[in-house]
């Protein structure tokens, strides 16, 4: 059976698309806990049913009140060639983040991303995008290099939104099963969950405005500061 040429093109993007979010894919997202490993060290996250509420109370509304918005307006910006935005939104992203790590975090693997789209797709607009972001000293941060890859690919932003919710839901669960007993049949059934609610998830964040963009949770800030300066850490952040 031969492909009609609209469907080998789509199958083109996805491929790409799956390369981006494998965890073969070098970009240092999995060095990382995001605030995780500190609410463990805390007692906070205790276990599979624990760590299903920190998913549900704060990993699922910062994606969708702060992330998958960033990733929403950075895309329409890119594809635009809205500098000055695109420069709005990169120190917007660094700004929301209230402590250190998360913030190095993102503009660690921000900047990878980019590095590897340049070194390997050779993406005009991700060495123009270098280019000013160290003229202007913007962060590079996580949310805008997801634009940049999906517009790279050719994708559309959908494909952004998946990768980012996606690699935010398995860092959690792969990191939990390094610090928690939960197994890995526990950590694919909360996945799955977490996967069968992205839709709900991803049409909100499709709403939110510029100037609405934010999360704010103190538990997880107070939790990631304090890791920062623990005795023994397993990931970076």
């Amino acid at each position: 059976m031969n492909l009609a040429p609209a469907t080998a093109i789509e199958s083109g993007v996805l491929c790409a698309a799956l390369q981006l979010s494998d965890t073969f894919y070098p970009t240092g997202a999995y060095s990382h806990s995001h605030g995780l490993e500190g609410l463990i060290e805390e007692g906070i996250v205790r276990d599979r049913e624990t760590l299903r509420e920190y998913c549900l109370a704060s990993l699922l509304p910062s994606l969708g009140r702060m992330e998958l918005p960033l990733v929403v307006h950075a895309y329409a910006a890119l594809a635009s060639a809205n500098w000055e935005q695109v420069g709005r939104l990169c120190v917007l992203s660094s700004g929301l983040r209230a402590t250190r790590e998360p913030r190095q975090a993102s503009d660690a693997i921000g900047r990878q991303r980019i590095t590897l789209l340049v070194l390997l797709r050779k993406d005009v607009r991700a060495l123009e995008f270098q280019r000013l972001s160290t003229d202007h000293d913007w962060p590079q941060p996580a949310a805008v290099a997801a634009a940049l890859e999906a517009l790279a690919v050719g994708a559309p932003v959908g494909v952004a939104l998946a990768n980012v919710y996606y690699g935010a839901i398995a860092t959690a669960v792969s990191s939990s099963m390094k610090l928690l007993r939960i197994g890995q049949n526990g950590g694919q059934s909360l996945l799955t969950e977490m996967i069968g609610l992205s839709t709900s998830v991803f049409e909100k964040a499709l709403q939110v405005p510029i100037d609405e963009i934010g999360w704010f949770n103190p538990w997880l800030d107070i939790a990631s500061a304090r890791h920062e300066h623990a005795s023994a850490r397993l990931f970076i952040s």
